[in-house]
This record gives C-alpha cells, structure tokens and sequence, in this order.
C-alpha cells in the first residue's frame, strides 16, 4: 500500500480526538489523589494496551523485538524515558491551565520541536527548504505555532476575567497561568522526545514491515512494535515519580479504598461541600464504597486505553504520509489540540469570558484546523511527484 496523506490526515485526527479525550474520565474519579490514578492509566495505556495490540495485529512481536538491533531499542527506550517526564508536567500543565489552553500551549510547543529537530538532526532539512512540498509543511507548521500564539493570548484574557467561583464550575480550582505556563513550556519541550523514539525505533518497523507483508498482512501495523519499545521507557518514568509520591503522601491504602482528593474533579472538595461524597453507598466514613473503588479502577484504565489509541492511530498515520513523514507529528497535536479546544467548549471552560476572548478561541481554533490541511497538502504534492514526473516522461516520449 503506497503513501496517501489524505487518509494519514483522517488517522491523525481519530488519534488527536483519542488524546483529547483521555482526560475526561479522570473527572469521573471520586476520591483519589493523582498519583493513584495515574499510575494505573500508565500501565493500561504503556503497558497492557501496546502489547495487546500488537500481538493482535502483527506477527511474531517477540521474534520482531528480539531482531531489532540493540541501538535502536536501547534508543526507543531512552527518547521514551524522556518522554515519559514531559507526560508526567503535562498533567500538571492540564491541572493548571484546563484542557483547552493546557493541550494549547504545551503540545504547540511540543510541536515544533518534534517537528523540525528530527530532520534537522538527520540532515534532511536541506531537502525539505529547498521543495516546494517541503516549503509548504513547513509553512503549516509555522501556522500551528501561530494558532498555538492566539491560544496563549486567549488564556491571558481568560485569567483576567474570570471568577474563582466560575473556575471551580468548570473543574480549574487550581488554574494558574503563571504556573501552567511555565509546567506547559517544559512538558512540551519533554515531550517532543516522543518523536525521537519512534525514528530511532525505525529500524523495528522495518523489520515489521517485512514480517508482516511475508504473512499477507497490511504494513499499516508495522509501528505498533515500536511503541511498546518506547512506551515502556515512558512508563519507567512515570513509574518511578508515582511510586515516589504515594509513599511522599502515605497514600498506598488509596488502592485498597482509603479517601484521597482527586484535583482533576470538576468541584472543589473542602469541610464545606458534600461533592464527591455519596451517602447512598457508605463512602463518607473516610473509605471508598466498594461500588465507587471499582468505578475508579475502570475510569482510570479507561483514560490509559484512550489515551494510547491516539497513537494506535497515528502510527497508521504516519505510514501514509509519504517521504516527508516527519510532518505527521505536525498533524497528530494540531488534531490533539483542535479536539482539545473543542472539549473545553463542551465543559465551559471558557464561560464568563468576554467576546474577545471567545474571539481568539475562536480564530486559534480556525487556524490549527487550516495548518492541517496545509500541512496534508504539502504531503499530497510530495506524494504525487513521482506520478507527474513518469506521466512528463511518457508523454515526452
């Protein structure tokens, strides 16, 4: 199956809209502190998630994996480690900024350097500046960090003129600017490594690719194997930071039912309010119902197993953009914030603000959707040059 950038586009935004969305269970958690939650979605989402679907869709992964040379999962493993510690600011960048302006600031930039940094690494920029295609993803880029810009100024407006009361409503007790700002400005610096782990990873899809077409299977699968590699680096990160703040919090017994305080809540929790407390079930005696802990179990995997289809997705993507493939990390956070901006308006994360401020939404909103048609038109020329060239060739003959 040969490069088709417009259905790479339509993998992207299924995975953008996957990575959007993983958040939102997280409301759903009754009285548990973050550390607990997000231990359990990594391993759903890192461990179990990755595995399972590769063995599902591609042949002899363990015999793919033990193939592979040693550099490249070594590498895999390193860029996802790194990784792994922007995953874990993110969160606290969706913590204090929400998940509009959080997604907005820290993927824009996360963006740009997993972006350019990759083909300016390997050399191939020069090639980029000097094709026309190349021009034009690279002016859709430059587009995304434009409508990332507005999203910024939208936040700004939004801290001046909201109300504490209006931000406990909308689940953003904690917002912050000054703070999210400078979390989001290091998550997305971290978690531009991801795209180095997939290229160092290349190898393994090579070797996928041609254990999957020797079995009559598509090479749309042949990256999965390389996310088990590099999600099992970010995991290890993720792991080791969890581990260490339950035991910081004495909050190990929060597994087993012991109440905690969930700050992804849509409600603030104080001696003053009833929210998160159910009398039907018994939970207000300092422990968790045995109805709500396992809500709580099932809400968190469910966050993982989301939140690793954004990738399930964009490795499919990514085999379908042609030669300038680096581009698709372009479209995977556009699509994660465009579906991200969308929830914010959803859970009215931007009510009691102005016009204005709606306005810039609005146009930061307008503009990332047009740098993903950009950056798939760039693709599209690059992908039908060789047609043109033979069709010149024939008709000249």
């Amino acid at each position: 199956m040969g490069p088709n950038p417009f259905i790479g586009v339509i993998y992207h935004w299924i995975g953008g809209f996957a990575s959007a969305t993983n958040f939102i269970p997280f409301r759903g958690i009754k009285r548990w502190s973050w550390g607990i939650y997000w231990l359990i979605q990594g391993f759903a989402a890192w461990i179990v998630a990755p595995v399972v679907l590769a063995y599902i869709f591609v042949p002899n992964v363990a015999g793919i994996l033990h193939a592979a040379p040693s550099s490249s999962i070594y590498y895999a493993l390193l860029w996802g480690s790194l990784w792994g510690i922007g995953g874990l600011t993110f969160g606290l960048a969706i913590r204090y900024l929400g998940i509009a302006l959080g997604y907005a600031i820290a993927l824009g930039l996360c963006t740009a350097f997993g972006t350019l940094i990759p083909p300016i690494y390997d050399g191939s920029i020069h090639t980029i500046l000097h094709e026309t295609s190349g021009q034009i993803i690279l002016a859709g880029v430059a587009l995304c960090l434009v409508a990332v810009a507005v999203n910024g100024a939208a936040g700004l407006s939004k801290e001046r003129e909201i109300t504490p009361e209006e931000k406990i409503e909308a689940g953003e007790s904690d917002f912050s600017f000054g703070k999210g700002i400078a979390v989001a400005i290091f998550a997305g610096i971290m978690s531009s490594f991801f795209a180095f782990g997939l290229d160092a990873g290349a190898p393994i899809g090579k070797i996928a690719k041609a254990e999957l077409l020797a079995h009559h299977r598509l090479d749309l699968w042949q990256n999965l194997p390389i996310l088990i590699v590099v999600l099992w680096g970010g995991f290890a990160t993720n792991f080791i930071w969890s581990v260490i703040l339950i035991v910081k919090n004495h909050s190990i017994r929060q597994f087993a039912g012991e109440a905690g305080h969930n700050p992804m809540r849509a409600g603030h929790v104080s001696g003053d309010t009833l929210v998160d407390f159910d009398p039907r079930e018994g939970s207000t005696k300092g422990r968790i119902a045995p109805r709500t802990l396992a809500a709580n179990y099932l809400f968190a995997a469910m966050a993982g197993v989301i939140w690793y289809f954004q990738f399930f997705f964009y490795s499919m993507g990514q085999t379908k953009m042609g030669k300038y493939d680096f581009s698709s990390w372009t479209l995977h956070m556009a699509s994660i914030i465009i579906f991200a901006t969308l929830w914010g308006l959803a859970l009215k994360e931007w009510r009691g603000t102005s016009r204005r401020t709606k306005t810039l939404v609005a146009l930061g909103l307008f503009l990332l959707v047009g740098s993903t048609v950009v950056v798939g038109y760039g693709n599209y020329l690059k992908a039908m040059q060789p047609v043109t060239v033979q069709a010149l060739a024939a008709k000249a003959g």
